[in-house]
């Protein structure tokens, strides 16, 4: 390894350090085990070598990714991070279209981002013909943004109950973004209001209540959140 290489390590190495400390802190914050928090680490913008060093690291089990031909692109087929597939769990992250669902299925472990039964449904079709069934989180809308994709809360338990149904999916959890400029206290309302529709619905053990990014993962680790999403804290973006 070269000294550019150790040097950049090294500082990878702090980030996710400081990282895990945070998540420690606000897990005892709030009575909850820091064991059972699993860090997303969102990969989009990030280098693939800083990637590599991370996954041969054994310190990213989770990688985020939001555009479905860039990520099929990287991690699979001849790709330069298709080797580490067997070792780093691939979600897919960002606003899914139909036309891409078929893409998506065999690309991701996961899709964090079901907001219809369309869609849903497109993906399980395309699952279900690769002989596989994937989890999948269900996004809430947690905030008045026109542009911000997601199911109201209130709405949830209906597009829940259509999605079991399906044959190649399997919901396992929500996600949501918080309002941008959100106060601290607007914050964790969100944040614990979202964690009471989680515990309605899914219990047991390997559900995911995915909140939080690197502006407000301690929050949203602390009301609940147990897969908080961070990219520009973990690379130094």
């Amino acid at each position: 390894m070269s000294t550019a290489e150790l040097t950049r390590k090294t500082a990878l190495l702090a980030n996710i350090k400081g990282i895990s400390s945070r998540i420690a802190e606000a897990c005892l914050r709030g009575g909850r085990d820091a064991g059972a928090v699993k860090l997303l680490v969102v990969t989009k913008y990030a280098e693939d070598s800083d990637i590599r060093l991370l996954a041969e690291a054994g310190l990213m089990k989770a990688a985020g990714e939001s555009r479905v031909q860039d990520a099929r692109a990287r991690w699979t087929g001849g790709g330069p991070l298709a080797d580490l597939r067997g070792r780093v769990e691939l979600h897919f992250i960002g606003h899914l279209q139909t036309n891409k669902a078929k893409t998506a299925a065999e690309t991701f472990d996961w899709v964090d981002s079901v907001d219809s039964v369309k869609i849903a449904a497109e993906l399980s079709r395309h699952a279900a013909a690769a002989g596989k069934k994937i989890p999948v989180l269900v996004q809430l809308k947690l905030n008045d943004s026109p542009t911000q994709s997601g199911i109201s809360p209130d709405e949830a338990p209906a597009l829940l109950a259509e999605v079991r149904k399906l044959p190649g999916v399997e919901p396992r959890g929500y996600m949501g973004i918080a309002p941008e400029g959100a106060s601290p206290t607007e914050l964790k309302t969100v944040f614990l209001n979202a964690k009471a529709v989680f515990d309605r619905d899914f219990q047991g053990p390997g559900n995911y209540l995915s909140l939080g990014m690197s502006g407000d993962f301690e929050a949203a680790v602390e009301a609940g959140s147990n897969l908080p999403r961070l990219g520009g804290l973990v690379f130094g973006q």
